[in-house]
């Protein structure tokens, strides 16, 4: 397979890249802080932090965890917190101190939350007073000793600080009450930490940097072992792949992704900051009208996200109004980009929408997109440097080009595996070291690889085999149509029928117009049996849809 993807390789990106350029994420870390000192390196709310300015606060975090609560190396500290400037802060300190970083979703609830801090063995955790409320209920029965609190605006400056911080509590009332005893403030952990010496740690590229969760909305999240090394090699694969396009210093990315999420915390936060670019990170991207008033002020070159949030901009009349002159890449992923809302968005914009695809297993990305590409090509790319993908049958046996099957990814990014889980492991990792992904790929004669769909989600019609990316992608293409997503319930005729839910875009479309647009560009068996408006549909905290509740919900009612 890697003879055929290789025969169309972008021209100026290398087949392979060297994973040891940095000793660690720390190392990283410091040599762009000497690189780029003064220039801003992430910015929230209007405030700025330049890169010496992280250096400095991410020095004294990681001091306070090894000089004061005196962390043993390899502690997990958990993180949970939406896109605002303490992130990095204690994302780099916690790292740079020798620490394994668990990401939580602020959004969790109790149960969640309480299984992931057990589950990882977290005993410290930095949280936002907004969910503190969650964690007080959680808390009693995890390992956690410490607790470090803080606000949204505290690293603004004044007096935005306190004006903010003001308006979260007590005119928006997003403060839920909550009673954490022993906690401290991170204001006070930073001043503290700054008056200590954070410790030179030996870290290699054996050791786990994150303990990533992922299937979550599958059952039981388990934590995927992201090693330096690992998440290291994806920054580079993902750096030889936008080098010739992007200018050392000169971007300025949009974050509207929360950087907890593997996509986000790599190629946003991690791979940018290796080129000196500025984050303008977005706190909440659902607010879409202040969304594109943030994006107004700032001439952004760059904006990664899922295909929901480029449909929600592209909805937008004041997103439409905006420069994009200097925008030169706009990247999608976590979900399939949909041939509507990629069309659109060239219209719009005069950019590609370039497609990308990873999991949190592989740090994320395996496949992307030449740079280049001048419209939508329904694949999802090629093989990054030092990737190799296999597509097989259930026997593990490769197929045949343009064949359907598992794909499988081999290469430096990929997980060492599940924490503390050796049979979950054993099931996604091969005796090869190919590691299945859970999707359904073809890869046709030049090597760009498609993604049909997850096999968990394919629908069985009559014993013939429904993608619903497919019937997706073809009721997205109905201009009434604003978001759709097609589920299998059972059927006793055939087995399972396809169901789709769709957000129309006004109250003119009907269910016959639908049917009749689906049977134009649909085989029979393909064509939904049934039909249902809705006024939104369940997503998760990055915005994918979440399939499995609307077939639960289905086969409830």
């Amino acid at each position: 397979m890697e003879k055929i993807w290789l025969k169309s390789y972008p021209p100026d990106v290398p087949g392979t890249i060297d994973p040891k350029l940095f000793a660690s994420i720390g190392d990283l870390v410091e040599k762009s802080v000497a690189r780029y000192g003064g220039s801003p390196a992430y910015t929230n709310m209007g405030a700025s932090l330049s890169y010496t300015e992280v250096d400095r606060l991410s020095t004294a975090f990681g001091a306070y965890l090894q000089q004061s609560l005196k962390l043993p190396r390899g502690a997990r500290v958990a993180l949970m917190m939406p896109n605002i400037l303490q992130y990095p802060v204690c994302l780099f300190g916690a790292l740079r101190a020798g620490y394994t970083v668990v990401n939580c979703n602020p959004l969790y609830t109790a149960r969640e939350l309480e299984h992931q801090l057990r589950d990882s063995g977290a005993e410290t955790i930095v949280i936002v007073e907004n969910f503190a409320h969650t964690l007080q209920h959680a808390l009693p029965r995890t390992g956690i000793r410490h607790v470090i609190v803080t606000a949204l605006g505290d690293l603004l400056g004044f007096p935005k600080k306190h004006l903010v911080n003001l308006v979260v509590r007590h005119v928006k009332k997003m403060v839920p009450a909550w009673e954490l005893p022993g906690h401290v403030g991170l204001s006070s952990v930073l001043a503290e930490g700054a008056g200590k010496t954070l410790q030179k740690v030996d870290v290699s590229h054996d050791d786990i940097a994150f303990l990533q969760y992922t299937g979550g909305t599958t059952g039981l999240a388990k934590g995927a072992m992201l090693t330096h090394g690992n998440i290291l090699a994806n920054l580079e694969q993902a750096h030889a792949w936008i080098r010739p396009h992007m200018t050392d210093g000169g971007e300025l990315i949009v974050t509207a992704l929360p950087l907890y999420h593997i996509f986000s915390l790599t190629a946003n936060c991690l791979t940018f900051f290796k080129i000196g670019a500025q984050n303008l990170l977005i706190t909440n991207p659902r607010d879409i009208p202040g969304f594109v008033k943030e994006l107004s002020r700032y001439p952004f070159t760059v904006i990664t996200g899922v295909n929901t949030l480029f449909n929600a901009l592209l909805n937008s009349p004041d997103f439409q109004q905006l420069g994009f002159e200097r925008l030169r890449l706009a990247l999608g992923g976590g979900m399939a980009v949909q041939q509507a809302v990629a069309e659109r968005w060239r219209k719009v914009t005069g950019s590609a929408l370039i497609e990308a695809y990873g999991l949190t297993e592989t740090s994320p990305a395996v496949c992307i997109n030449p740079l280049t590409l001048d419209g939508f090509n329904h694949s999802i790319g090629l093989p990054i440097p030092s990737t190799e993908v296999s597509v097989r049958d259930d026997d593990g046996n490769e197929v045949d080009i343009g064949q359907p099957g598992e794909l499988c990814v081999r290469g430096p990014q990929v997980m060492t595996g599940y924490w503390n889980r050796p049979e979950d492991t054993a099931r996604v990792m091969l005796p090869d070291g190919y590691f299945r992904t859970g999707d359904v790929a073809t890869i046709d004669e030049e090597g760009f690889v498609r993604i049909v769909d997850r096999k968990k989600d394919m629908i069985l019609v009559s014993g013939f085999n429904v993608y619903p990316n497919e019937v997706e992608d073809v009721i997205a293409s109905h201009p009434a149509v604003l978001e759709v997503a097609a589920v299998g319930v059972p059927d006793e005729r055939s087995g399972e029928a396809v169901k789709v839910f769709v957000v129309p875009r006004d109250g003119s479309l009907t269910k016959e117009a639908l049917i009749a647009h689906c049977r134009e560009n649909l085989t029979g068996y393909k064509v939904p049996h049934q039909i249902e408006f809705r006024e939104e549909l369940p997503k998760t905290n990055v915005g994918k849809i979440l399939r499995r509740k609307l077939r639960d919900e289905s086969a409830a009612a």
